[in-house]
């Protein structure tokens, strides 16, 4: 099976049919808005079970349109869904693996056909832009395509070993653990939910899908795409509902032998601490980065100036690889400043379902309020050079909007500069030499994505060397920390950033939902 990425807006620029793209996203647009207000239940065992108490599901493009209602999952349905996944588990690993690429490969050209409609869902209820949420559906889309390309090139992990002895033969196979519950972030609904829950499947394991309470719907859809395409009855599971709940239920449930999680250290950390209480357990974590790009007095300034303007405010700055620190080498500071400050004069912050915005809302009330925080300590603490304000003019009163925010003068234990902050602001940090700057980035707790600008062979080499991160870029001319693509780099992050240090999208991600049998046979003496 040979694995391509999707990229679908790429390939209507490239046939110089760019209106027809924008066409069919806001004909999609007017399409979703037939099923605002529906309500939504949980799937267990593959009956949609409609729950006492839903909440309501508001765009953060403006709070007043509903987008949804979601099924408010209890305990005892968490207990169902589990249960359900362990009864089906004994069938589904039983399955041949080609059967499972088949199931998966299937759904994986469903979503391709409905994109659209999946990426309108995405800007009205994560706040994407067009470009953005299509991105991310194409992102789910490569992740079932290079995990079926990766089963099929693995032979489903199947391993044919030396031969200890004359009449043994020997091979070695990674079979599934059982049931894993997976859970989604909001910032990329569609991707990181698909990611996982497909690593699981894929390898013969039964999931139960918890999607961030901001975000369900694409992961609701996911889900009724797997069930058409034939996963049967039990396999896939979906909760929602109040995440500290489910996070209880699932860590003391023996029934659940491994979690994937992404989302941010606390919670991460808190989840572990719970999962393996009981027994250690396999846990896929990515939990959040404080990414650094390094500009160094021989870049290209306009390309570093592009590269970590899209780093840091692609997407409002709420990913987890975003661009927060950016240490410029003083010689050419003030040179890169006016350069930074006029390409992030050139971004248009406003409603994401509008073709010209780059920067939409922040997820939510809470998100808004954090940005309003750290801009307060910003200013008491070091100078804003632009941004810092939130957007209260015509409709945008009715969203999240805020400025991005530059952010110099800050003291290097300063608290923005340590934590993460998943809100579009950049802190600048003035170095004498690239080892300098090198040592700065690795004290960080972090260590997921890092950049670097120089035309300078020997300070590239030294970051390469040096730097403390799962993923690199090296004069990245799109952007100096974000972007990584299926099948092309690796997500991995290092130190507290994950738990495993092997990145979804890469050749070794689906070995963590299984264990290793080696077998070995003799042979059959007649008698």
């Amino acid at each position: 099976m040979r694995f391509k990425n999707e990229q679908t807006f790429n390939k209507f620029v490239l046939s110089k049919k760019e209106d027809s793209f924008h066409d069919r996203y806001e004909l999609a647009l007017q399409n979703v808005k037939s099923e605002f207000g529906n309500v939504y239940p949980l799937i267990i065992g593959g009956k949609k079970i409609m729950t006492q108490t839903t909440f309501a599901l508001h765009s953060p493009i403006d709070t007043r349109i509903t987008l949804g209602y979601f099924s408010r999952a209890t305990s005892e349905d968490t207990i169902n869904a589990i249960n359900a996944a362990k009864d089906s588990f004994e069938i589904w690993r039983k399955y041949d693996y080609k059967r499972r690429i088949k199931i998966c490969a299937d759904a994986a050209e469903r979503l391709r056909r409905s994109k659209f409609e999946i990426a309108a869902w995405l800007s009205y209820e994560n706040g994407k832009n067009r470009y953005e949420a299509m991105a991310d559906v194409d992102e789910a889309i490569d992740f079932i395509r290079y995990y079926c390309a990766s089963m099929e090139t693995n032979r489903g992990f199947s391993t044919p070993m030396k031969s200890a002895h004359n009449g043994e033969t020997s091979i070695s196979v990674m079979k599934p653990y059982g049931v894993w519950a997976v859970i989604a972030p909001f910032n990329f609904p569609a991707a990181i939910l698909v990611g996982m829950s497909i690593g699981a499947l894929i390898t013969g394991n039964t999931v139960i899908i918890k999607p961030a309470s901001t975000a369900p719907t694409s992961g609701y859809k996911f889900v009724e795409i797997m069930l058409d395409v034939g996963l049967p009855d039990g396999m896939i599971n979906f909760i929602t509902g109040p995440g500290t709940e489910f996070g209880r239920n699932i860590s003391r449930n023996e029934h659940v032998a491994g979690i994937a999680f992404t989302g941010s250290v606390k919670a991460g950390h808190e989840i572990l601490r719970r999962f393996n209480r009981i027994i250690v357990r396999p846990a896929i974590t990515e939990l959040g980065g404080k990414n650094p790009a390094i500009v160094t007095e021989s870049a290209d300034l306009g390309q570093a100036a592009y590269g970590i303007t899209n780093a840091a405010f692609g997407y409002a700055g709420q990913k987890c690889s975003a661009c927060s620190i950016a240490y410029v080498q003083k010689k050419i500071k003030r040179q890169f400043v006016e350069e930074l400050v006029n390409r992030n004069n050139q971004l248009k912050v406003g409603n994401p379902l509008e073709r010209n915005t780059f920067v939409g809302p922040l997820i939510s009330m809470d998100a808004y309020k954090n940005y309003r925080t750290y801009v307060r300590l910003a200013s008491r603490d070091g100078r804003i050079l632009m941004g810092g304000r939130v957007c209260k003019n015509g409709e945008l009163r009715h969203g999240f909007y805020v400025e991005p925010t530059i952010i110099e003068g800050l003291l290097g234990d300063h608290w923005l500069l340590a934590n993460e902050l998943f809100v579009p602001i950049l802190c600048l940090i003035e170095y004498d030499n690239i080892k300098d700057a090198i040592r700065s980035c690795n004290r960080s707790k972090y260590g997921l994505t890092a950049g670097i600008y120089s035309k300078n062979k020997e300070e590239i080499e030294k970051f390469i060397e040096g730097i403390e991160s799962g993923v690199i870029y090296v004069n990245r001319a799109g952007s100096a920390t974000t972007g990584a693509m299926v099948g092309c780099q690796s997500f991995v992050g290092w130190k507290k950033s994950g738990t495993t240090g092997l990145g979804s999208g890469g050749p070794y991600y689906l070995t963590q939902f299984m264990h290793e049998q080696s077998q070995t046979m003799g042979s059959i003496r007649s008698t």
